[in-house]
């Protein structure tokens, strides 16, 4: 006969009598800390302080306003002051706790729990307010639910216990030079991120500084102000991520052990990226391509309103934007009717009737309409060619010049043709009509030949 075990399976996977301890002991703190007159008293206070502030919140608001608002117009000065004019009421929130504390300090009361909604609310209003300075949504967000819950955890003394957790899960990466083991923990990689995204706004600041002052500097060439901008696009995030890493502590020879993944990675999926991100120094350094040149693109017309780090943006008339990869320019090539002269020559093809007998007189008349168009430069005289003798005309080859092909062609094309054919209707030049002779060699029976007779 078998005896019943003491324990059971169950028993083993949850030990009931620990987790019932780990109750009543969290029980008891919850009765000793939070449910006592003191903390009552507290939260009491926490809650009638917002009374007074909803009360003088708005009215300081407008104090503010009415002090400041008329003499800061614009720059970082009327952004601090929109941000205070916003969190007029909880400041004055904070106002109110900071008297509470101070009373209950005096009375020798205790204050740990003001103390805490002081230090929350503090947290908040300085991320508020570095959220209204910065005006983007994303920075706006990471300030927002990295710094909060930093600041709670700090206020109520957790943080140091989820530091040190974060600093256990971490992988080893190698050693030192001295043998000294080198590892990459959670803690690590939180603290990189938050450093290179404080460093990367910064430089994202700071190059768009730069590129202001570059767009008012009327003797700096589109061309170097677009390769500056692209260097420093390119520069300034590599450089906030290093320093981020050495703000860590991070060992930057470690990286070499990831240099074989990278140049698997950069060989297969980031070929073409990598092609275009080239291709896109080499046009600004050699000059072929700048913003503001009329480009012909596979017989698409347009005009270079940008050049980034993997396309260039080309605009055509009919107003749709071409996002065209860098690398096609230096592989297809392109047309490019403003590089070094915009002085370009253009074409007009018509025909007349092979009744016409004075071609000269013709070709005269052709040239003399090209002239009359606005855009037809007049240093160039134009040029009128009989090119051959086509099946219903005589055809001729018009041709001009002009100095603005950033404004279109075939616009320029068609007021040439317009004045063309207003020249040739005063002067009775005749346009053919297509002509087809059709010779028939057998009528069917009982039908005849047009123009046969009945003798015939």
């Amino acid at each position: 006969m078998t005896t019943p075990q003491d324990d059971s399976a169950l028993d083993e996977l949850l030990p009931m009598e620990v987790l019932e301890g780990r109750a009543r002991e969290a029980w008891d703190w919850l009765l000793a800390s939070l449910l006592n007159l003191d903390v009552a008293i507290q939260m009491g206070l926490v809650l009638a302080a917002f009374v007074p502030a909803l009360i003088f919140g708005p009215r300081l608001r407008h104090v503010v306003e009415g002090l400041a608002g008329a003499r800061i117009k614009t720059g970082l000065a009327r952004r601090l002051l929109t941000a205070a004019i916003s969190l007029a009421t909880p400041l004055a929130l904070v106002a109110v706790l900071a008297i509470i504390r101070i009373v209950l300090g005096a009375i020798d009361q205790p204050f740990a729990l003001i103390d805490a909604a002081m230090s929350l609310m503090t947290a908040w209003l300085v991320i508020r307010a570095v959220t209204l300075i910065i005006r983007s949504r994303f920075w706006s967000k990471v300030a927002f639910y990295v710094a909060w819950p930093v600041a709670a955890l700090d206020v109520f003394g957790l943080l140091d216990d989820v530091v040190m957790q974060l600093q256990a899960l971490a992988i080893p990466l190698g050693e030192t030079e001295d043998g000294e083991p080198v590892d990459l923990s959670l803690f690590d990689v939180l603290r990189t991120l938050i450093y290179f995204g404080v460093l990367f706004w910064l430089a994202s600041l700071a190059g768009r500084t730069v590129n202001a002052q570059l767009q008012r500097a009327d003797e700096i060439s589109p061309a170097l102000r677009a390769l500056i901008a692209k260097i420093l696009g390119f520069a300034l995030p590599i450089i906030a991520l290093l320093i981020a890493l050495q703000l860590t502590g991070f060992n930057l020879a470690t990286l070499a052990i990831f240099s074989g993944a990278v140049g698997i990675g950069v060989g297969l999926g980031l070929q073409k990226t990598v092609a275009n991100f080239a291709a896109g120094f080499t046009l600004l350094a050699d000059k072929s391509i700048k913003p503001g040149d009329a480009l012909e693109v596979d017989g698409q017309f347009g005009w270079v309103t940008g050049m980034e780090s993997r396309y260039v943006s080309l605009r055509t008339r009919d107003g749709t934007e071409h996002l065209i990869p860098n690398e096609h320019f230096i592989a297809n090539g392109v047309i490019n009717w403003s590089k070094s002269d915009k002085v370009v020559r253009q074409h007009a093809p018509f025909g007349v009737s092979y009744d016409t007998l004075d071609l000269e007189r013709v070709q005269a008349i052709a040239i003399e309409a090209a002239k009359t168009v606005p855009r037809v430069v007049s240093d160039k005289e134009p040029v009128c060619n009989l090119m051959d003798f086509g099946d219903s005309s005589v055809n001729f080859d018009l041709r001009f010049w002009i100095s603005d092909p950033e404004n279109g062609l075939a616009n320029v094309r068609s007021d040439v043709n317009v004045a063309v054919w207003k020249a040739f209707h005063e002067h009775g030049v005749e346009f053919p009509y297509p002509q087809i002779d059709i010779h028939v060699r057998d009528m069917p029976a009982g039908m005849k030949k047009p123009g046969a007779t009945k003798a015939d």
